[in-house]
């Protein structure tokens, strides 16, 4: 991107970004800034978070990937269509849900000789740098209900040692939400293999279900 990293270092938190007396469209215009990891380095643009101020439920992934990356919206990929097809399948309206990532910039490997960018994981530094975006939106949109995707998600908002597979699909009592639920990232159900694929898909859909009885009982479960 003809950027030189070494004239802008990061700073080792998102914090030294975030605006006073922040709105979302404020944090979103600071976000596009940001240099609080080494992400920015390499990635098109920061992809902040979208939906309602007023949204009872967020969702939180763990990083846009490719798709993301280069149009600057969250999960508008093929992990954003299986989510979409699951938030239809239980009821929920996308438009109604701010969705938003754990960390905001892509971070990617090149394969060579190629011009395809694989995924790589966000490590728990980059995590930390980032997570002053995300708590100022919970603060300001107060959602009654998260549902994190996949383990980086729901270990930023619920600790290093919170196990997705152990707890999946309970609400979890939370000091970001009434409730918060953990579930799979989409992402982990495409990469299933064909055979187990459609079991993945159900039970990534059922957890969307639960997720939308809930909301329509007022957060009391069933």
């Amino acid at each position: 991107m003809g950027i030189d990293a070494a004239s802008q270092p990061a700073t080792g938190s998102a914090a030294d970004f975030v605006p006073p007396h922040p709105t979302l469209s404020r944090l979103r215009e600071a976000a596009a800034g940001c240099r609080g990891c080494h992400l920015w380095v390499d990635a098109t643009q920061t992809v902040f978070g979208e939906g309602p101020r007023t949204a009872d439920l967020m969702l939180v992934g763990e990083q846009p990937g490719d798709q993301e990356d280069r149009q600057g919206h969250p999960f508008v990929g093929p992990s954003g269509r299986l989510l979409d097809e699951g938030l239809e399948a239980a009821g929920i309206d996308r438009r109604r849900v701010y969705v938003t990532n754990a960390v905001k910039h892509f971070k990617f490997v090149r394969i060579e000789l190629t011009r395809r960018r694989l995924h790589k994981k966000p490590n728990a530094a980059e995590v930390r740098a980032c997570h002053p975006w995300l708590e100022e939106e919970i603060r300001l949109i107060k959602p009654r209900v998260i549902v994190t995707l996949g383990a980086t998600a729901a270990q930023a908002l619920l600790g290093p040692k919170f196990k997705v597979t152990e707890r999946r699909g309970l609400a979890v009592p939370s000091e970001w939400a009434e409730t918060v639920i953990a579930t799979v990232h989409p992402s982990s159900v495409l990469r299933a293999p064909g055979d187990a694929r459609e079991e993945a898909r159900r039970a990534f859909f059922a957890d969307l279900k639960r997720v939308g009885k809930l909301l329509r009982n007022g957060g009391k479960g069933e």
